[in-house]
């Protein structure tokens, strides 16, 4: 299959209340070179970062929990997401948004961090890429209670779990965020915490 080529694209923005959602018509070249009229939704929040923060010696990590509103409307009973310290760059460099994530939302101020892949993270709708990036962290690094940045609602409740208990949580389905999902399976496979 031959990569389609598009043309006479138009972009009408939808909604710019929190991100961005726009409304693409294009013309889309199909496989045997005919032109067909598509339209397609993408919601543009910019690109983000996250981390895992584990700690070798003690075999853990530091995960959040927060209120996700979008899982609240799909079915999560109560909204809350255990997750991987995350946040949107803002137009920062990846390294330096994470760090300045991790100590917001978790109180911990790390000075080396390592990225370990960049992916998209819903490639049917949103533009997103997501740095991911691993740390280690020890008892001496934190400074803070965390919690998230106060202009930000963000009510963050921050918690150490061994790193074996945060990946049977991966099967009992109490992470089910993928980001998460992805940085526990990384530290798994490349034995972080063995």
């Amino acid at each position: 299959m031959k990569n389609g080529s598009i043309k006479n694209t138009k972009k009408e923005i939808l909604s710019d209340n929190w991100y961005t959602l726009n409304k693409y018509t294009y013309e889309y070249q199909k496989e045997d070179g005919t032109w067909e009229t598509q339209e397609r939704e993408s919601y543009d929040r910019g690109d983000g970062a996250c981390i895992l923060l584990y700690n070798k010696q003690k075999g853990t990590v530091v995960l959040t929990r927060q209120f996700r509103m979008p899982t609240y409307v799909n079915g999560n009973k109560n909204g809350m997401m255990i997750e991987a310290c995350a946040g949107v760059l803002d137009a920062a460099e990846a390294e330096v948004r994470i760090k300045k994530e991790v100590e917001e939302e978790t109180g911990f101020r790390i000075a080396k961090v390592e990225k370990v892949l960049q992916a998209y993270t819903s490639p049917g709708a949103v533009t997103e890429i997501m740095h991911f990036f691993v740390g280690e962290y020890d008892a001496g690094m934190k400074l803070s209670e965390g919690g998230g940045a106060e202009d930000e609602t963000e009510n963050i409740e921050v918690l150490e779990y061994a790193f074996d208990e945060a990946l049977r949580m991966i099967g009992t389905g109490d992470i089910m965020d993928l980001k998460t999902i992805v940085l526990l399976q990384y530290a798994e496979l490349h034995k972080l915490l063995s």
